[in-house]
């Protein structure tokens, strides 16, 4: 949660903040600045104005100064300026430095900012031991002859097995090169929050899963709840426990680099670059981990996977706060990590204990093994509502790619600027696309589906994917037509991709990521240049010559899943996999069942089958039997998150369906639906559009809560029309929204009747707009504009329209719009001439005594007024009494 206000910092606070940074020398306080300089520039460039103007009041820089300072950032970006505003503060000297110290400490006061209130609490509370922290991750500690040997063996496996990241190499490239996220990796952000049971699987993984974040959102709750570290500092104090962290858990959907992460870390720990307070790491992934089905105890755990610690491992394991542990994939395990401290007796309490694996891990994350070392471990967000949160002192989520890093990473992959640009204005434009890419590992995927779409050597360029599902098929067939020189025959590649999808089909109901050599033998998978487009191999972390394997990407093992239902279609092994994904409530098939029912459409699978042969035409028809059978009305009653949530995932399937004819048989007639308090991604907008306009009329479409953005109304707009009843409440719309919004009334054939704009943030420059559409509008009988800024003028301007014979409204909300006495003269005289209005709510503005008598005649001379309601305005008893008093048959008077 975002931090609460705090009480004002006095001059005294200030001064005494001042005394406490005298007791850093000036090259203590250089060292603690720069150490801190990425959090001050992230912190001030989201708000350089307020900065500046407590600059200049703490006499840091001139008026002149921070003229320029905001001349630059209209010229740049509030980054750079950032940037240049602290490196030339750090430039000046030692008394302005300590100056822009201090005008941060008494902007905290003001501004509730996580990163700002870190900084400031760690440079008081832990300042000195930091200093010392600093240095030892910069020099590491100082260890004998033969445990430094040891440790420089160590690193020099660990840069092995991180350096290249083969398990990302990118199909049809050679070993050594890099897939390239590696080299952006280090830019990704992450963000902490204690608070991980928010990050429910509805939230997080159903829509990111696909791709589907919303930035905007993201962006916000970055700046106003969660702290922003980069991965070298997830061990670094945390300003709410006031310690530094031991257990960290860092949480991302599948291919948002989690593992990239890990790897990286390790190698820049391996290569000196940061976290030398760690004499040994120790590195371990659940998916390798499955494998290990006896009990062990630690230290046999550690030799297994690294053999050259055998003889030193039990000096190695002596002082314990110099280790690190990190698990990689913790939802990839196939036994539950019970981390409840009411089990101690379950727990390790010695090196030798022996015990499963993840009661181990378990151990290491209470303490009751190693006491005081640190652990890390990585994790899908769904596995984390299962956890207990009190074990993990910080849990951090990864970002992704936002909206510059995608750019650029078009542009380093396809390395032509033309055809880079294009594709990325078609994928920015299809924002399905768009916003699968915030995640590494779609932008490669989707990169890889669209070069032969704008970048064609010769012929037509291919026609580009819509749909998720048109984006893989786009994908494979690349891979297909270009990863090796003797493609098979049609039924062979046929035989072959049968033999891939059973494999991926099993992993998929088994929970099963990671392929022994011998489930290839049985699934009659061997292993081949062609295959290594979709399959790896994985070289086990010892020196033996054994080999796992995994598909490139969760997301392809959840494709051939379902394309093997087409290629190799039997009746009860169908059957069974629909019954296994209907009864799943963990998400683990919802994408699959994307791919499924999008493989359904001709025009989606036409390009697979002229590698493959033609689809089964039964397949076909029970998946769209199991389609159309679901039940709308169940999950529509439903008003808890999750079933809202299944709810979209529908709409998803129908998305990826593209049959318009099944939508409307799906929906029925007079559809209702409502996603209110449910976050809609701008992918989400894009899926109900097309629902929508699938659907001649729908009755009801309640999205308030569901903070959609002008982005999400640019999508829906050409559909809205359509809805009877629309409530866009408790969106925190502008101004620039209206435009969308009054593109909707002035549709010819809009049948919108009851509009709800409440809780919104229009303000009276929007009035003007709405005032025009609302006079071209036959159909709006209901406009609740609740708590918005309207104030008077924007009254004024919409007065205009109930004064014309031609309006229909009938009930109008102003409640909460900040309308004084000097707008009820005007209001008054609009009504006079209305004959249509017949409920009025002016509740909960700032309506005195002082209009008491415009307020009288308006309650007398309104014609068709029959219920107005005045309740928490500033009216006296004595007023209030005069106009109940005006209450009569045929009008009731709230007040």
């Amino acid at each position: 949660m975002a931090s609460k206000q705090r009480s004002a910092a006095t001059e005294g606070d200030v001064k005494a903040f001042s005394q406490h940074m005298d007791n850093y020398s000036p090259w203590e306080l250089r060292r603690l600045s720069e150490h801190f300089r990425p959090d001050m520039v992230y912190v001030i460039e989201n708000n350089i104005p307020m900065v500046l103007q407590e600059l200049i009041h703490g006499r840091v820089i001139t008026a002149q100064q921070a003229q320029d300072y905001s001349g630059w950032e209209k010229n740049h970006d509030s980054t750079s300026t950032a940037e240049k505003l602290v490196g030339d503060i750090f430039a000046v000297s030692y008394a302005v430095r300590l100056g822009l110290w201090e005008c941060l400490f008494a902007l905290q006061s003001r501004w509730a900012h996580p990163n700002l209130h870190g900084m400031l609490d760690e440079i008081i509370q832990n300042g000195h031991n930091l200093l010392l922290e600093i240095l030892l991750n910069e020099s590491g500690h100082a260890l004998d002859p033969e445990l430094k040997a040891c440790q420089v063996e160590h690193k020099a496996k660990l840069c092995d097995l991180t350096g290249m990241m083969k398990e990302n190499k990118m199909p049809g490239r050679s070993e050594g090169q890099i897939f390239p996220i590696f080299n952006r990796y280090v830019e990704l952000k992450v963000i902490s929050d204690r608070h991980f049971k928010k990050q429910t699987h509805q939230e997080h993984e159903a829509l990111a899963a696909a791709g589907e974040l919303n930035e905007y959102r993201l962006q916000r709750r970055i700046k106003s709840e969660l702290e922003r570290i980069t991965p070298d500092r997830l061990f670094r104090w945390c300003f709410r426990t006031h310690h530094v962290p031991l257990s960290v858990m860092v949480s991302g959907v599948a291919g948002v680099g989690k593992t990239t992460l890990v790897q990286k870390f390790i190698f820049d720990w391996a290569t000196g670059k940061h976290y030398q307070k760690f004499a040994f790491v120790f590195f371990f992934k659940f998916r390798d981990l499955n494998t290990i089905t006896e009990k062990r105890s630690l230290e046999s755990l550690i030799c297994q996977i690294y053999p050259h610690l055998q003889d030193k491992l039990p000096r190695v394991l002596e002082d314990p706060e110099k280790l690190l542990f990190i698990f990689d994939g913790l939802d990839e395990s196939k036994t539950d990590l019970k981390l409840s401290r009411g089990g101690s007796q379950e727990l390790c309490m010695n090196l030798g204990d022996v015990k499963p694996v993840t009661v181990i891990v378990a151990s290491l994350l209470n303490q009751t093994l190693l006491k005081g070392c640190s652990v890390l471990l990585t994790s899908r967000p769904s596995k984390l509502t299962s956890l207990e949160a009190g074990v993990f002192h910080r849990v951090a989520s990864i970002v992704g790619f936002l909206s510059k890093e995608r750019e650029r990473y078009f542009s380093m992959f396809f390395g032509d600027e033309r055809a880079s640009r294009k594709a990325f204005a078609y994928v920015r434009d299809s924002q399905v696309l768009y916003t699968l890419c915030y995640n590494p590992s779609y932008c490669w995927i989707t990169c890889t589906a669209l070069k032969p779409c704008f970048m064609a050597t010769a012929g037509r360029p291919q026609p580009a994917p819509k749909t998720v599902t048109q984006l893989f098929v786009s994908y494979i067939t690349h891979i297909m037509a270009n990863h090796t020189q003797e493609r098979p025959e049609p039924q062979r590649m046929r035989d072959i991709l049968v033999n891939v999808g059973r494999l991926a089909e099993y992993g998929l109901r088994y929970r099963t990521l990671v392929f022994q050599p011998h489930y290839l033998e049985v699934a009659n998978v061997e292993f081949s240049p062609f295959l290594s487009g979709f399959l790896v191999e994985n070289p086990q972390t010892d020196d033996s010559a054994q080999v796992t394997y995994s598909f490139l990407h969760l997301t392809i093992q959840e494709f051939f899943a379902a394309l093997v239902q087409y290629l190799d279609y039997k009746e009860d092994k169908f059957r069974d996999t629909m019954d296994k994904a209907r009864s799943c409530k963990e998400g683990d098939y919802e994408i699959f069942s994307r791919f499924l029912v999008g493989l359904s459409h001709p025009a989606t699978k036409m390009p697979l089958e002229k590698y493959v042969g033609k689809f089964s035409a039964e397949a076909t028809r029970k998946v769209i039997e199991c389609l159309s059978e679901m039940n709308y009305e169940e999950l529509q009653s439903r008003e808890d998150p999750e079933g809202k949530r299944r709810l979209m995932n529908l709409l998803h399937l129908l998305f990826e369906s593209r049959n318009s004819q099944l939508v409307p048989d799906v929906l029925g007639k007079d559809a209702h639906m409502d996603f209110s308090e449910l976050y809609l991604m701008p992918v989400d907008c894009t899926v109900l559009a097309y629902v929508l306009s699938c659907c001649e009329e729908i009755q009801c479409l309640t999205l308030d809560s569901c903070f959609i953005q002008n982005e999400g109304l640019e999508r829906l707009r050409p559909e809205m029309h359509k809805v009877r009843e629309l409530s866009l409440s408790d969106n925190d719309l502008k101004d620039d929204s209206m435009k969308n919004i009054c593109s909707v009334l002035k549709h010819p054939n809009c049948r919108l009747e009851d509009l709800s704009l409440g809780q919104n943030m229009f303000t009276e420059a929007s009035c003007t707009a709405l005032a025009s559409a609302l006079k071209e509008n036959q159909t709006l009988f209901s406009l609740d504009l609740t708590r918005n800024k309207m104030r008077n003028t924007g009254l004024s301007t919409l007065l205009e329209v109930l004064e014309t014979p031609q309006c229909k409204i009938q009930k109008l909300v102003l409640q909460e719009n900040g309308l004084s006495d000097d707008s009820c003269g005007r209001l008054c005289s609009a009504l006079s001439k209305n004959s249509t209005l017949r409920h009025l709510n002016l509740s909960a503005n700032v309506y005195t005594d002082g209009c008491a008598e415009d307020m009288h005649l308006l309650i007398l001379t309104s014609p068709s007024l029959t219920d107005i309601r005045l309740s928490l305005n500033d009216f006296s008893p004595a007023v209030e009494r005069q106009l109940r008093s005006l209450q009569r048959e045929g009008l009731k008077i709230h007040i």
